[in-house]
């Protein structure tokens, strides 16, 4: 199938693709990577009166350090977070997680921003932005705003962007000498969607953790931490009575959606493999 027929336009500075959202109303659409766009623009799953390109806005480029933060820009594509040495050091997270997404040829043009405004509960970075405390930097006709990543993913495929709106980069605090992570996804076969998958980070002294995170994806409608399995840990040597508990815990607490292939009681086993493989890998 072919798309259908919209205007095209490509804005050289933020204020105005912004304009240009306005006056275009709901019906308008950016493209970045269009790693997703494309194939639902081809289905006719998605069919904008006007598709508005960004990938000219400077304002959206670059990863950087800021004070305590690490800002990363909407534009950056997932290659360019595999590959830098300000993610590794500060976010070194993120770097374990971007191989993990689809292949290279997707990595090299899919965008970081393009996935946290699309919401897809089965995709790394919306998890590992939740786990990482970070900030959505938002602009729109009246200004900036910043929203949290807990605040940001409301439902499935569903953002607090508004229509008239641009998610312009995030920041993150920088990661310290005591903070372990742990990125591990459960896929038919690499570069799949995962049928589960877990980011974590904590605070590590001897054998114990602290200010744990635990983020699943792909396991419902948006990424979820999982906060009575993090209560559990938080504070306490981590004996296998501990991670038993954690691990039962999590798989009560989080709503779990089955998919086509992955039934709710596949979704929840698998929680508690990933999060007792975790928690295993952060002690060592």
């Amino acid at each position: 199938m072919k798309s259908a027929a919209f205007d095209y336009a490509k804005p050289q500075v933020l204020s105005e693709a912004l304009a240009l959202l306005t006056e275009a109303g709901e019906d308008a659409q950016l493209i970045a990577g269009g790693q997703t766009l494309l194939a639902t623009l081809n289905l006719r799953l998605s069919e904008p009166s006007m598709l508005i390109d960004i990938t000219n806005l400077d304002e959206l480029k670059g990863i950087a350090v800021i004070g305590e933060q690490l800002r990363i820009g909407a534009l950056v594509t997932h290659t360019e977070i595999e590959d830098s040495k300000l993610i590794a050091q500060h976010a070194p997270l993120l770097k374990a997680a971007a191989p993990h997404i689809a292949h290279r040829a997707i990595r090299n043009l899919g965008t970081w921003g393009g996935s946290l405004a699309y919401g897809d509960p089965a995709a790394e970075w919306p998890a590992c932005s939740l786990t990482l405390n970070a900030t959505m930097l938002i602009a729109g006709p009246d200004g900036e705003r910043r929203i949290s990543a807990e605040d940001f993913f409301i439902d499935l495929y569903t953002t607090s962007l508004e229509p008239n709106e641009i998610l312009v980069a995030t920041e993150i605090p920088i990661a310290n000498h005591n903070q372990v992570f742990y990125f591990h996804e459960l896929a038919r076969r690499h570069g799949d969607y995962a049928v589960a998958g877990v980011a974590m980070v904590a605070q590590k002294q001897g054998s114990i953790l602290s200010n744990c995170v635990f983020t699943f994806f792909s396991v419902g409608a948006t990424p979820m931490m999982a906060l009575k399995a993090q209560a559990l840990v938080d504070g306490k040597p981590l004996t296998d009575e501990v991670i038993a508990s954690a691990v039962a815990a999590a798989r009560e607490e989080l709503e779990v959606i089955a998919d086509i292939t992955n039934s709710v009681e596949t979704k929840q086993h698998l929680i508690g493999v990933l999060l007792e493989r975790g928690l295993k890998h952060l002690i060592v």
